[in-house]
């Protein structure tokens, strides 16, 4: 199939509200550094994103369906302003399951945008997961 390429293509979806979730990150990771369990960052992040008014959500729980029987629930790590999905990881590194977990969150809760993100090195690491 041939890829059609339009001036839109190159947009960054939610640039705004996503260059201010990656700033959040930035000055997280400043403040604390590499070393701590997920938990500590998430706390950290709702105090950051509560200075930058951004309406954000955390453990939030989606229904999981399957020909329309519920079949199970899925737990989001944070929404930003009901758009981004966040996956909040604190490991070696980013593996398939991360970004597999991370599209079906997308997936069952009708998202456009997750950001994976890792703590855990000396430089904050993250990989914006998009479905169309």
């Amino acid at each position: 199939m041939k890829q059609i390429i339009t001036p839109d293509s190159n947009k960054i979806v939610y640039a705004d509200l996503s260059y201010a979730i990656v700033g959040a990150f930035f000055d997280v990771h400043t403040a604390l550094g590499a070393g701590f369990v997920e938990s500590i960052y998430e706390k950290a992040l709702v105090e950051e994103f509560s200075e930058r008014k951004l309406k954000i959500e955390t453990q939030k729980i989606i229904n999981l369906y399957y020909k329309k029987k519920k079949i199970g629930i899925h737990k989001l790590d944070m929404v930003v302003e009901d758009k981004v999905v966040l996956e909040l990881k604190a490991v070696d590194r980013f593996c398939i399951h991360h970004k597999a977990q991370l599209r079906s969150y997308l997936k069952a809760g009708g998202y456009k945008l997750g950001i994976l993100v890792n703590f855990s090195k000396s430089k904050v690491e993250y990989e914006r997961i998009l479905i169309r």
